[in-house]
């Protein structure tokens, strides 16, 4: 699918020139005359990025970019402006607003064209990060899986998830609960490093499920590091009565109490050390089902698939 860009300015001549270069380059581009139109079109069919003209009559480019950043439709379209003045003091307005770059006229062809391309590419790349850990989200998680069946050599696929989340969650209320996923991604990270694998990954798929891609000969040493952290800072989070104790009491819909354990990680490994994978959805599967496996044990625990 094309990116679609929207091309604001007053000047029509500017305007389908630079929509000519736009398709030209593979975009969709679509025009708009003036601020108050720009806004409208953005607002009911946000586009993949706005290039903004300053200075235009009725509504000026710094206003539609303030509007744009307070509607929820297009608080996240990226945004470069472009102005014909040459004062560092013009630029600054818009990057204070949430511009993401300028450029000033007259520009450059090739230098618009440069501009464009990396802030879409800057904005894809923030798009896919999850906001809460900073860790890469789906779409890099199943490029990076891709890649390393693609390969052919050697690899590890760790899932990882956390035990008694939900309840921790509906105890201590999501503030605590985003930082103890915020520690597990901080424990996955360290455990990676320590293996001292420079192509180690890790990615945060949503809500307390990670996962790691590492050299099958560190998934062992991964885990260990993985667990013995984990469980060495968990307890941090916990009140300390509750703590001491080793579980919280959730009451549930019907009044009724349950007890339920300190939170515990399980982890998962799929491998093509001793046997051949195919497809980035196979060895998904198969450390989801080693995962599974983990569950099993009270407390924190990993399994490896060891299986011809």
């Amino acid at each position: 699918m094309k990116e679609r860009v929207l091309v604001v300015d007053d000047d029509p001549d500017i305007v389908q020139f630079v929509r000519m270069n736009l398709e030209l380059e593979g975009f969709e581009a679509e025009t708009a005359e003036n601020g108050k139109i720009a806004l409208e079109m953005a607002k009911l069919r946000p586009p993949d990025l706005v290039l903004l003209d300053v200075m235009m009559p009725e509504m000026d480019g710094l206003t539609v970019l303030r509007h744009m950043r307070k509607s929820p439709a297009t608080a996240h379209v990226p945004v470069i402006i472009l102005t014909a003045k040459a004062l560092a003091e013009d630029r600054v307005k818009g990057l204070d607003l949430g511009a993401d770059d300028y450029v000033t006229k007259p520009f450059d062809l090739d230098e618009l064209m440069a501009r464009v391309k990396t802030v879409l590419r800057r904005a894809q790349q923030m798009r896919d990060l999850s906001p809460l850990t900073g860790l890469p989200g789906n779409f890099r998680i199943a490029r990076e899986l891709e890649e390393r069946v693609r390969s052919g050599n050697a690899f590890a696929v760790v899932h990882a998830d956390l035990d008694n989340f939900k309840s921790f969650n509906d105890h201590y209320g999501f503030m605590r609960g985003d930082s103890v996923i915020k520690f597990s991604a901080s424990v996955l990270l360290n455990a990676a490093e320590a293996c001292g694998d420079p192509e180690a990954f890790v990615g945060h798929v949503g809500g307390d499920d990670f996962v790691a891609v590492i050299n099958p000969n560190n998934a062992e040493e991964f885990c260990k590091n993985t667990v013995t952290a984990y469980d060495d800072g968990i307890l941090d989070f916990y009140d300390t009565a509750d703590a001491l104790q080793g579980y919280i009491e959730v009451i549930d819909r019907r009044g009724e109490r349950h007890a339920f354990p300190i939170s515990s990680i399980s982890l998962g490994v799929a491998t093509n050390m001793r046997r051949r994978i195919t497809s980035e959805w196979e060895a998904s599967a198969v450390a989801s089902e080693m995962k599974e496996y983990a569950k099993r044990e009270p407390g924190s625990s990993y399994q490896i698939d060891r299986r011809t």
